[in-house]
């Protein structure tokens, strides 16, 4: 095998595969990257997968001389990026050891068979959809966050998706706080099938899948195919396989309340720095801030009390209506929620200290955001 190419390219391509490459991997080979040099298309495609996410992407490059290898994907990732930008070639003989060549310099690395390294899986007829890039993007943005780091929930790792023909909604909660996003599905005319589907995705899959489309933004559309607790999203010359997580994902629809006794708009921007102020004595001791709505003079007092650190105060202006009320939240899941918002202003509705809070971004996507209040002994 040997082909010439620029370091830009491999070094980002090489990032992109590295997050698919187990830390502790179940077989040797499975450190490694994959790399395929094809003499007919002049491309050269990297493979990483960890038997569970797979990440395949290629670029153009001069090949001189078509063949495969896998090679130990920290090390030669390593030495790429500190390569000088500029024209790299790789060289790689029989016995699977590569040359690197750069100006500086050259490097080797022992590589492995590639005939060792496991095939991505290959989805030939299932489900079909292709999904507009813009409304991908929108539906992962204000999901993700919400998802959770416990494996023994691992149902609650990954994001809800559900797919109708001109509609798609992405979910995801860790317990205490829930995010949806509704989306059109403009691009779902083409697809095969019109049928709905729901599948839960784990969130690792969909944060490089977020990654990758904003490192490529020339993109459309995508397609998603899956079948028996496989998917695949591909699109140009990029691919990402994933498991689907197993179990029965909750029924978050009825935990949001259809009728509030307490709305609050704020301006967003206002709301989110004066809570980054507070949280820095928030984070002291528990993370948790008051908030305090005053209908009659239509302001909101954010404050936080930290025993033997100190305490912190800020009033703000706000349009209440109802009743006045002292509530109390984990300050991080209130700022989390605030990032993904790109409206200028945020609606808050409520009912008691006690019950679910949703959080609107007002006149942007269509997103509600739920947070359970923490209750506070006086």
């Amino acid at each position: 095998m040997k082909l010439t190419c620029s370091q830009s390219d491999l070094n980002t391509h090489l990032s992109l595969v590295s997050r698919a490459i187990p830390s502790r991997p179940s077989h040797p080979v499975l450190a490694n990257v994959l790399v395929i040099a094809d003499e007919e298309t002049q491309r050269v495609s990297l493979t990483g997968f960890d038997l569970s996410l797979g990440v395949q992407t290629s670029f153009a490059a001069q090949v001189e001389d078509g063949g495969k290898l896998t090679l130990p994907a920290k090390l030669f990732g390593d030495i790429v990026s500190r390569l000088p930008d500029g024209e790299l070639t790789l060289d790689a003989s029989e016995d699977m050891a590569a040359t690197l060549t750069a100006s500086s310099g050259r490097y080797q690395v022992r590589g492995m068979s590639a005939d060792e390294y496991p095939e991505l899986p290959v989805i030939e007829a299932g489900d079909g959809r292709t999904l507009p890039v813009e409304a991908l993007i929108e539906g992962l943005r204000g999901s993700l966050f919400s998802t959770s780091a416990d494996e023994a929930k691992q149902v609650l790792t990954g994001v809800h998706l559900t797919v109708e023909p001109e509609a798609m909604e992405f979910a995801a909660t860790d317990g205490h706080r829930l995010a949806v996003v509704q989306t059109t599905n403009e691009e779902a005319g083409t697809a095969s099938t019109q049928e709905g589907f729901d599948v839960t995705v784990p969130g690792k899959a969909l944060r490089e899948l977020e990654r990758m489309i904003q490192m490529h933004p020339s993109t459309e559309a995508i397609a998603l195919r899956f079948d028996q607790g496989q998917m695949i999203f591909e699109w140009e010359h990029q691919r990402i396989t994933s498991r689907l997580l197993d179990g029965q994902y909750p029924n978050y629809r009825q935990l949001i309340p259809r009728q509030f006794s307490r709305q609050m708009t704020v301006e967003r921007k206002l709301f989110s720095s004066a809570l980054e102020r507070i949280a820095v004595l928030a984070d002291q001791k528990n993370n948790i801030v008051k908030l305090n709505l005053d209908s009659s003079g239509q302001s909101l007092t954010i404050s936080v009390d930290a025993p033997d650190v100190g305490s912190g105060r800020e009033v703000i202006p706000a349009q209440i209506s109802g009743d006045d009320l002292e509530i109390a939240f984990n300050v991080r899941y209130l700022l989390e929620g605030l990032k993904v918002f790109n409206t200028s202003e945020v609606q808050m509705q409520c009912n008691t200290a006690t019950s679910p809070c949703i959080l609107t971004p007002l006149g942007g996507v269509k997103m509600t955001y739920l947070v359970m209040p923490v209750q506070v002994r006086s």
